[in-house]
């Protein structure tokens, strides 16, 4: 079974179409977030980007987490880099594949604006659009735009993932 990572700036559902590929193809869903020592989550609450020493534990959580499911996962990781991809991959031990969640900073922030709950201010967003390098053209990406709805990026992301595990 194939181990995937829905990775993307904040805003862009990572929650909701991991949580959807997951419930699509019978596998378990992680929230990445839920890896953050706390200490991140303060320094991110609070509108402080983390850097790569804030972020390396937490990638190494998520990489151990990947490397033992073998009968397939869906774990949301905001990977903004590709130096965090690859670690990603050397630790999965498998095949991993990435969803990139991709659109316009207008309709990220629109999304961001409607969450609830969420400890990552709309202010963070500038510094995670900084922070991104784009996968695309990287092996195992596919990009899906965020204009879409939830129902739709899940059907597509299934359908690609399901090729890919056949």
């Amino acid at each position: 079974m194939i181990r995937v990572v829905v990775m993307g700036v904040s805003g862009s559902g990572k929650s909701s179409v991991g949580a959807g590929i997951a419930a699509a193809m019978g596998v378990p869903f992680l929230e990445g977030d839920s890896l953050h020592p706390a200490r991140n989550v303060t320094k991110m609450a609070a509108g402080t980007p983390l850097n790569d020493d804030d972020r390396w534990p937490w990638l190494d959580q998520i990489g151990a987490t990947l490397a033992k499911a073998e009968a397939g996962i869906v774990v949301s990781c905001s990977a903004l880099k590709k130096v965090y991809r690859d670690r990603l991959r050397e630790q999965a031990g498998a095949p991993l594949a990435f969803v990139f969640l991709d659109g316009s900073e207008a309709v990220l922030r629109e999304h961001m604006a409607k969450r609830t709950g969420h400890f990552m201010p709309v202010s963070m967003l500038d510094s995670q659009l900084a922070t991104l390098e784009s996968p695309v053209g990287e092996p195992l990406v596919l990009r899906q735009d965020v204009s879409e709805t939830i129902d739709v990026i899940v059907e597509k992301c299934v359908a690609w993932l399901s090729k890919l595990a056949a």
